[in-house]
Order: structure tokens, then sequence, then C-alpha cells
């Protein structure tokens, strides 16, 4: 098949999102599939166009599996919520006008979300071309963005809602990672569209549990930001107002006696510097720039402990991609969630941690003190949580089910019959 995907961020680029989609289409291509990729320049490390990037609003690249075209993100400030909008209004216009001229004509669309305006893309180049449109939601927008409040306008929640709405309805399918986002995107299809309700399929991100495996603790990363032996416990991704990153901070507070453990915080984003200020005067606490993605093993390695605290109502919306990363790197996980959600039943499904409900800082440093203080506990958690992801989420599996249901929906389209609108 010949399939055009629509996506923010794409290798180089070191997003979460942009690993996923290098995965899922390096793995379309080793099936035989011809790709068409339409993602931004690199942006994300820096939230600026990369070095080397720069200077052109549109960038063609011919790859063995088909092309990658490039448009500018046009970032903006993350708390800027108008400019914001406009920069994913502007991102989705170039992108959709230089999928439109492409080349070919594809058999099937994706388009992934965050942001959702790339539907719309999606959904129009689709339209176009006369071929299935599928949906691949990351996170459920905008519930994400009101549940942590960047936006509380309610004109703004009403507009993003409905082109939530409509797009999903214009969708032929639409994938999302677990149950929880299943019953989320299926409740607003509305009590019309219950025959739909099929085209809401559960399909995890995978992770490349060849690239990210158990490696020693005992590594370059430690010895470059000086950890020595202590254990160390990390967070490791964004830091944004979606994580609740003033736990990791409550529970450096509690073991600052210890001088055996430290906090890590590697990465960056718009919460980091009020994080800083709030971390002044722990000497338990570390914070470690984004590293480059070929050296996402190693960071992961280097820890004793992950965590994933994630604010309340959040995980219904969300699965963060890191969860199955951490899992792959055989360490254990603290996950400070809502109950009864993916994340929550992945952890305690695979033995490979701890899930505790969400915002309480009490729950979450007696989760970490119970890791640190038991490594044979926490070892066998890793280990557990490394053959759990090993059977669940195989990149061969996961682009298996694209494929399938991509192929499904071309023969449901030749023979009359499509979901779409």
């Amino acid at each position: 098949m010949r399939l055009l995907a629509f996506c923010p961020h794409f290798d180089p680029d070191v997003a979460p999102t942009g690993v996923v989609m290098t995965n899922i289409v390096e793995q379309l291509a080793a099936r035989g599939h011809r790709l068409h990729v339409v993602t931004a320049l690199p942006w994300y490390e820096h939230h600026r166009v990369e070095a080397g990037w720069t200077g052109r609003l549109v960038r063609h690249e011919d790859v063995a599996w088909g092309r990658i075209t490039r448009v500018h993100p046009f970032p903006t400030d993350k708390r800027n919520i108008p400019a914001r909008a406009l920069a994913f209004a502007g991102f989705t216009a170039v992108a959709a006008l230089a999928a439109l001229v492409g080349r070919s004509r594809p058999d099937a669309v994706v388009a992934m979300s965050p942001p959702l305006t790339l539907g719309a893309a999606g959904w129009a180049a689709a339209r176009l071309h006369r071929v299935p449109f599928v949906f691949n939601i990351q996170d459920v927008f905008p519930d994400v963005a009101v549940e942590v409040g960047a936006i509380t306008n309610r004109r703004v929640i009403a507009l993003a809602s409905w082109l939530e709405r409509t797009t999903y309805a214009g969708a032929d399918s639409v994938t999302v990672l677990s149950e929880d986002l299943r019953e989320n995107v299926t409740a607003k299809l509305g009590p019309d569209s219950v025959t739909e309700a099929t085209k809401v399929r559960v399909i995890p991100n995978f992770i490349d549990t060849t690239f990210i495996r158990p490696g020693p603790t005992d590594n370059g990363y430690r010895h470059q930001y000086g950890l020595g032996d202590r254990t160390v416990v990390m967070y490791a991704g964004n830091v944004g107002y979606s994580q609740s990153l003033d736990l990791v901070l409550a529970a450096a507070t509690a073991l600052a006696h210890d001088p055996s453990v430290v906090f890590v915080i590697n990465g960056g984003g718009s919460a980091r510097a009020g994080l800083e200020r709030g971390a002044r005067g722990l000497d338990n606490v570390r914070f470690v720039d984004m590293q480059p993605k070929e050296r996402l093993p190693e960071v992961l390695a280097a820890a004793d402990v992950h965590l994933v605290p994630l604010k309340r109502g959040l995980a219904r919306s969300s699965v963060p991609s890191k969860l199955y990363s951490i899992l792959a790197a055989g360490r254990p996980v603290v996950a400070s969630v809502d109950p009864g959600t993916e994340v929550a039943r992945i952890v305690t499904q695979a033995g490979a941690g701890a899930a505790i409900p969400p915002d309480d800082p009490e729950a979450f440093t007696k989760a970490i003190r119970r890791l640190v203080e038991s490594p044979e506990e926490a070892a066998r958690a890793g280990a557990a949580g490394r053959a759990f992801v090993e059977r669940w989420a195989s990149p061969a599996s996961v682009a298996r089910s694209y494929e399938e249901l991509l192929v499904e929906l071309a023969g449901r389209r030749s023979g009359g019959s499509s979901g779409a609108r």
C-alpha cells in the first residue's frame, strides 16, 4: 500500500510521539509498504528549529521507503495558548498543502493527534484522494489541556471539542492506546453513532525491545553527572504541566536524610524553571538536560527506580510512552495515576512496581522508599516489566495491527462501504 502520514514529530526529532511514529513507519516499510510522511522540522528539544534545518519553509527528503516532507512548525511559548493555536493552524495549513501537491495518490491516510488540527489535514487529504482516513490519538485533546488548566476559555474549549467530534465522525477509524481512551472517544461519537463504535480501535504504542533493553546501572551517564554508586530515582521526560513533579520534590525532601539516594529530573519543558526554584536547598536533586535519542537506553539504565507522576484525571486521556520504555529497560516504576486506568493496570498486571493514586505525596514517597530499601524487590519488578513488554508491545505485533486495519478499510472502501462522512 501507499500511505500518507501526518505527524508533529519524526526522526531525528526527539519527541516521544516522533519516536513512536518513526517506529511505526519503519515497521510498515519493512512489511513492504511505501510511505509519504509529512511532519515538522526538528524543534522539540529546544523549542526552536534546530541548527542545520532553518532557512526553508518546506523541505523534501527521498528515502528508501518513500518521502519525508518537513514543514516549519512555527514554535511558540507553550504558555501562550492563542499563539500556540495559531502556530498549530499555520503548521497544519502548510503540511496539508505540501501533502496535497504530493507526487502520488495514497491508498490510505493516517494523521496523529495532538495537535488536533492535523486531523483536519488528514481528513482533507483523504477526501481529495477518496481513500480511508485513520485518526491516531496519542492524547485526547482538549481533555488533557482542560485538565491541566492550559485552556479555560469556554468558547475555545467548545471550538476544540467541536473540531474533535467532527474529526472523529469524519474518520473511517480512530485508533487509541488503551481501553480508557476508547471509552472516552466512543462516548463522543454520540447516541446516533452506536453502530460506529467499532470504528474506535485499541492499538498500543510499541517499544523497540532490541534498542531499549536492560543494561548496567554503572554507566557513562552516571559518571558524567557524578551520580556514583548512589541509588538513583529518576523522572525522565517532558517537564510540563501534565506531570505532578512536585511529588518528586516532596519525596526528595522526605528522603533528604539519606545520602545514598539521589533524585534526577532528566528533561526540559515549560515547568522546569519553577521546579528548579522549588528544589533550591535540596542537595539530593539533580536536573539534567534532555539527552540525544541514541542515549535513551543508557539514561534509563542509569536509574534504579523510575517515576511516572500524572496529574489527577490525565491518565484517562493519556498513556505516556515513557512507561513502555521503562519496562523495556528492566527497571521498576512508581506511577502516580488514577486508579483503574491503563497505566495503573499495566504496572499492576506486569508486577513492574507500584501504582498509587495521584497527588498523594505520602503514598508516593512510601512506594519509592520501599523499592529503594529493597533492591531485590526492585530487581524482580524490573525483570517482570521487561518480560511483560516483550509479550505485549512488540514492534511486529503492533505494525501488523495497523496493517490489518488499513487493508480492511481499503477493502471496505473499494467495496463501496465507507465510514467516512
